[in-house]
């Protein structure tokens, strides 16, 4: 490791984990398969960390994930096709123009990675339109002007005076403007195609009636539910950009393992999450095209990890820190979200802490069984033509049976996009059909505070033809899981 940034490290706020961090840090790297460009944890040692060689391979006879991508965001091409798909499905509604703001439908569609504040941006783009119009604050004036920009409205910041741009050095304290009806006027300027505008969601009684004064005999629909509908299921080129954070991923999780068996009782839950993520990140930072820190590349991507042991794994949305000695008898979980490019989610896994006698405690192991088992009813069961209702409902009769009812705290899964959460969701109320390359949490957990322990998982699980399959190559075996220190 260079100087600089051992320094940097022991100086800083790494300082808090205790003397000989760094020095724990690089035991545990050198255990790790040799990987390119990472800095920290160079040395060499043993030709894979004892985690590293349990992971699974996949079954060449199964449904598996792709290989992962090559590349660390997707392309423009990318984006330029998916926008022609979303132009055909509003022409077969009559449809010419359409208009999205929210973040997550811009970013989808044009490739424009942006961050969300109080700022309103949104885009604009006619049937026949090359390239999309924008509105946008003017500190975001580079990052998408460089981008796939065919013009647009640029104000100053929220809230904006009318004709004070700073940056242009006219400073002035005028009028605030209503931005609302800034990208109205706008949008007429540049000239619509038709009479009728798809928007991602509903407009206000007040904004209508600005529009009708704009925009007379313009009509706004709502196709919140069409963007959606091609976000649910992913092409193959999204898959594999997913794909490729979760080779970062399971990395991280045998790292994790292997920083808990080497050091065992001696460290905190904290410290094993703050040293997998600084070995990870510097390996997956090392490895992307940053380009020396140029904008639109390597985009929305980093790995998250959360380690959690003891009382805190019974609450499904803890309130409290996440700092607690590792010790004998106990739950763990160690759990995140990696993503490069946007693509990626969650991988969780449940660990049980053997006692002082080597022995694992019967109740943990009954609620870690049956969670579990709750996951591969899951995997089997994601299939085409099943609906998210059917399935939910086959899990929590599972859990009903096997009497583990009372620690049953929330859905199955929920859908997974780039932020997170999206629809459909593997609950009891939801009857939307699965469909092929649809992406689900995995996360029948059973919790029990009473008792101070919890078990959750997750994964990536994608809807196939006769079952789903997992993102990640992660075991979910007692071998892994039911640790003795």
């Amino acid at each position: 490791m260079d100087t600089t940034r051992r320094e940097w490290l022991t100086g800083g706020s790494m300082a808090l984990l205790g003397g000989g961090f760094l020095s724990r840090v690089d035991r545990v790297a050198g255990m790790q398969p040799a990987t390119s460009g990472s800095m920290i944890g160079s040395m060499k040692g043993q030709a894979g960390g004892a985690s590293a060689s349990l992971m699974l391979t996949p079954d060449a006879r199964a449904e598996g994930p792709p290989a992962p991508a090559d590349f660390d965001r997707l392309p423009l091409e990318w984006n330029k096709r998916t926008v022609k798909e979303f132009k055909k499905r509003l022409a077969d509604r009559g449809i010419k123009a359409f208009l999205m703001r929210e973040p997550l439908n811009i970013i989808y569609l044009t490739g424009y990675w942006h961050t969300t504040t109080e700022r309103p941006q949104a885009v604009f783009m006619n049937a026949d339109d090359v390239d999309p119009w924008f509105l946008y604050p003017a500190l975001d004036r580079d990052i998408v002007r460089t981008w796939w920009f065919g013009g647009g409205r640029m104000y100053f910041d929220f809230h904006h005076a009318e004709g004070a741009f700073p940056h242009e050095g006219k400073v002035q304290q005028g009028k605030k403007v209503d931005l609302f009806k800034f990208l109205l006027e706008g949008i007429k300027e540049h000239g619509i195609d038709g009479t009728k505008i798809g928007l991602d969601g509903e407009l206000y009684p007040s904004q209508l009636a600005t529009a009708k004064k704009i925009l007379p005999g313009v009509e706004f629909v709502d196709v919140s539910e069409v963007v959606m509908e091609m976000r649910m299921v992913k092409t193959p080129q999204e898959l594999a950009l997913w794909r490729r954070a979760y080779v970062y991923f399971d990395r991280a999780h045998a790292f994790a393992r292997d920083y808990i068996l080497t050091h065992g009782t001696d460290v905190t839950d904290y410290e094993v999450k703050m040293a997998t993520e600084l070995w990870i990140n510097d390996q997956l930072y090392s490895d992307l095209d940053l380009a020396n820190g140029a904008a639109h590349h390597g985009v929305r991507s980093h790995v998250g990890v959360w380690v959690r042991v003891g009382p805190v794994t019974a609450y499904p949305h803890p309130n409290q820190p996440y700092y607690n000695k590792i010790g004998k008898n106990m739950p763990l979980q160690i759990s995140g979200i990696a993503r490069i490019g946007g693509y990626g989610h969650e991988n969780y896994r449940a660990f049980i802490i053997a006692d002082g006698a080597g022995k694992f405690d019967t109740h943990m192991q009954k609620l870690w069984q049956v969670s579990r088992d709750c996951c591969d009813m899951q995997l089997e069961g994601s299939m085409e033509g099943v609906t998210c209702s059917s399935l939910a409902y086959r899990i929590h009769k599972y859990q009903v049976k096997n009497d583990v009812h009372k620690y049953v705290y929330h859905r199955p899964a929920h859908g997974a996009g780039v932020e997170g959460h999206q629809p459909p969701y593997i609950a009891l109320g939801d009857y939307t059909m699965l469909r092929k390359n649809m992406c689900f949490s995995e996360e029948p957990g059973l919790y029990d505070p009473e008792y101070r322990c919890g078990f959750n998982w997750s994964n990536t699980i994608v809807v196939g033809e006769k079952s789903g399959y997992r993102m990640s190559f992660v075991p979910y075996s007692k071998e892994w899981c039911w640790l003795k220190l």
